[in-house]
């Protein structure tokens, strides 16, 4: 829990609860030592009672009329002082709390929150060897009172503020180092799906402006080896195009002149040897054979160079290969979408748009058990985007790429673009892009 909070709110939950925490503590100790505190206050008071009480006894022996002394004495006493005159058969003493007299800016929590000491102290008054009353002392702890209200409310105040001030201070403390995190952060996201061109902005402490730095120099090392990377590849499809040219031409000039030979030879077997029953029936299926060999080095010759784009451009060449998939497929419904803006792309684009299609159609046909399929090939803002999209069973779980289409994700990422393929909606998309200007100028540096 305390993981997924914000770091603002990491740094400002200990300092706002050790604040919370001295409020709360000074209040404890407020109601421990106020009662002591209180009663030593007033103690020199409450022994002037004896003094006082002494004294008047003293005046009421030596009086003719102790009685109207007495009277005279609890008249000289003010109502508003803390000594007074309580007779034998006057009320019970009050509490502590009754002699309360001005607490109209306290309010009663916090009375009740402090414990009261008993204040009360009283001297027996005597005439004539009678208990007549006493002089008690009860203090009036009103102003006490307001003076600890008046300090709790400045201690509540200072935290009130300090808590404001540290959460400013941790909001913008915050803000300024995690501003550069998060456009840390932001940098390694772009880093992890391949951009290497926008550059961290280096700010913040010397530890995070170190990793910044760190992280560009680390960006600027990737990005090189990226293209090193892409440049690699290029050769190497530039190499494999190469290797398969050759191999077909040497199918096309050693095989094909041989087999056109065989064909010939077994025509010309087959008129000499017409009468002849069994002879003929032979030669009938060597021819049968030869044929199917010139088909067959048709199609293979086809698969490593297919001379239709050379020849006829890409947009024909793409509507061919369409064409034929619907002969060997007719139960298979084709729909298709090719810009001709195609024609203008030509060099490994072109063959690698061609060897897509060509892959992606080859794996409906046999495996897809599809019933209907649909290629789109069109030019969007710079960048060729490729989809052919089957409602068939999916590819299995574990085996995303097979290895047509993975040898194609090479060429694709040769050329600086990118293939993916994702099964939703029941159907089952096979979706490139590639940049066209870039991968025509890296054909051309090539």
């Amino acid at each position: 829990m305390w993981h997924r909070l914000s770091f603002r709110t990491q740094l400002f939950l200990p300092l706002g609860a050790s604040l919370l925490a001295a409020l709360i503590l000074g209040g404890i100790l407020l109601q421990i030592f106020s009662t002591h505190q209180l009663a030593d206050e007033h103690e020199p008071a409450r022994r002037s009672i004896g003094t006082i009480t002494a004294a008047l006894n003293d005046a009421l022996r030596a009086s003719d009329n102790p009685r109207e002394t007495l009277d005279a004495f609890v008249r000289s006493l003010d109502a508003s002082t803390d000594i007074q005159f309580r007779p034998m058969e006057g009320a019970p003493p009050p509490s502590p709390k009754d002699a309360l007299r001005n607490l109209k800016a306290v309010p009663q929590w916090f009375v009740n929150l402090i414990t009261l000491p008993e204040m009360e102290a009283a001297s027996p008054v005597v005439i004539d060897g009678r208990h007549v009353g006493d002089i008690v002392f009860l203090s009036d702890l009103s102003a006490d009172l307001f003076e600890k209200w008046i300090g709790f409310l400045a201690l509540t105040s200072l935290v009130a503020v300090l808590m404001v001030l540290t959460g400013i201070v941790a909001y913008v403390f915050a803000g300024s180092a995690l501003r550069p995190l998060q456009h840390l952060g932001e940098g390694l996201t772009r880093m992890r799906r391949g951009d290497y061109t926008k550059p961290i902005p280096v700010a913040g402490p010397p530890e995070i402006r170190k990793s910044c730095e760190e992280a560009n120099a680390l960006a600027a090392t990737l990005a090189q080896l990226s293209q090193d990377n892409r440049d690699l590849m290029h050769r190497l499809v530039s190499l494999q195009d190469d290797e398969r040219r050759d191999l077909a031409r040497e199918l096309h000039d050693e095989l094909g002149p041989l087999l056109f030979s065989i064909r010939a030879g077994t025509i010309a077997l087959i008129e000499i040897t017409r009468p002849a029953g069994n002879l003929g029936s032979s030669a009938q299926d060597v021819l049968q054979s030869v044929e199917a060999l010139q088909q067959t080095n048709r199609r293979i010759l086809d698969r490593l160079r297919p001379l239709y784009i050379e020849e006829l451009g890409l947009p024909t060449s793409v509507q061919t290969l369409l064409r034929n998939f619907r002969k060997q497929a007719p139960h298979v419904g084709l729909t298709d979408t090719i810009d001709p803006r195609l024609d203008g792309i030509d060099g490994p684009l072109a063959q690698t748009v061609y060897r897509l299609i060509q892959e992606a159609l080859t794996n409906v046909l046999r495996h897809a058990e599809a019933n209907h399929v649909q290629v789109q090939a069109v030019v969007v803002e710079g960048t060729l985007v490729i989809e052919i999209a089957d409602d068939g069973g999916g590819f299995p779980a574990g085996n995303v790429f097979g290895r047509g289409l993975t040898g194609m994700h090479e060429r694709v990422r040769a050329l600086s673009g990118s293939l993916s393929l994702l099964r939703a909606d029941q159907r089952t998309y096979v979706r490139c892009r590639l940049p066209v200007e870039t991968t025509r100028d890296a054909a051309s540096s090539g």
